[in-house]
């Protein structure tokens, strides 16, 4: 295992049982073809793929009931350190129905609420895990669980940079709004959530390039937008990138971005380098089942296209997210 580390927060984790099925119809008895249970939450997808990459991960998040228990076991099978924090309610169980031609079909359940005490018992836990593990960056992820207010990301950038970390943020609507002031190095939407934090419709990558821009002005560092199934986009301050790759078959996107986030970290988080490796991970991973992460021989990276020269006018398409 590298000498990198990234830590994880994932402030809603899950369990995701995944149910692979020929057809989808509503009002009848399905008989699923294959089935499987993974740790899920976006932060826990991110350690788990930076984890099969070969570097050391610690997940920190709020763990309940047996449902908590078997998360923080199979998150421990897979080589990830567990940072838990016990909360009252259980963790939520997620179901995903999988159809063959990669139509996915998603119930999240809501997740427990989270008291005062267990939010504070979160940050707490966060800085003194990436102080005591020197981690390279700390990756923010997910949506929030009843209980906590919009502000609480914008606490973590906040504590996260005054113990003088890297911070990775992947979150949306007023969470993200409210820490973009804090200035979090890199912020990862996907198209839908990158045109809501402009409040405009995105139909060309020339307008996620506006958009992306548009984010930075307002604290962000960087952003790495997933734009589909035209690619994806990175905007810093050295300028701005476009990769791609080609998906031979589409199994599920579920944990694709994540996928994506824990390759552009693992490889530095920054550059054209870093957005190959973002790119490479997201089209192995929707060519994996539920949310299987890639491993290293998943990854095709001379399949991988990274340019300045920007198509500004390709059309952008409700697709895979990668």
């Amino acid at each position: 295992m590298s000498a990198v580390t990234i830590l994880t927060v994932t402030p809603n984790p899950s369990l995701d049982r995944t149910y692979e099925i020929p057809e989808l119809h509503r009002h009848a008895v399905l008989r699923a073809d294959a089935d499987r249970v993974d740790p899920g939450g976006k932060g826990v997808n991110v350690s788990r793929a930076v984890a099969a990459a070969g570097h050391r991960t610690i997940s920190v998040l709020p763990l309940g009931g047996p449902e908590g228990a078997l998360l923080a076991r199979l998150l421990g099978e897979l080589g990830i350190e567990v940072a838990g924090v016990p909360v009252r309610g259980s963790t939520r169980v997620n179901v995903a129905l999988a159809e063959p031609d990669g139509a996915l079909t998603k119930i999240n359940a809501p997740g427990p609420e989270v008291t005062g005490r267990e939010a504070e018992a979160l940050l707490e836990t966060a800085r003194t895990q990436a102080a005591g593990a020197d981690a390279a960056w700390i990756a923010c992820c997910g949506s929030l669980p009843r209980g906590l207010t919009p502000e609480w990301y914008a606490e973590l950038v906040a504590r996260s940079h005054r113990a003088g970390a890297r911070i990775a943020l992947d979150t949306s609507g007023p969470a993200l709004t409210a820490a973009l002031r804090e200035g979090p190095d890199v912020v990862k939407p996907n198209r839908d959530e990158l045109a809501e934090a402009v409040g405009r419709p995105l139909a060309t990558v020339g307008d996620a390039v506006k958009a992306a821009e548009d984010v930075r002005s307002h604290g962000a560092r960087a952003v790495l937008a997933s734009l589909g199934a035209a690619g994806q986009l990175l905007v810093d301050g050295a300028g701005t990138y476009f990769g791609s790759a080609p998906v031979r078959a589409v199994r599920s996107d579920v944990g694709a971005g994540d996928a994506s986030l824990a390759g552009f970290l693992a490889a530095g988080g920054r550059g054209p380098e870093a957005l190959a490796a973002a790119v490479a991970h997201g089209a192995a991973a929707v060519q994996l089942p539920g949310s299987a992460m890639p491993t290293p021989a998943d990854l095709d990276r001379a399949a991988v296209t990274v340019t300045t020269e920007v198509p500004l006018d390709h059309p952008l398409s409700h697709g895979v997210v990668r």
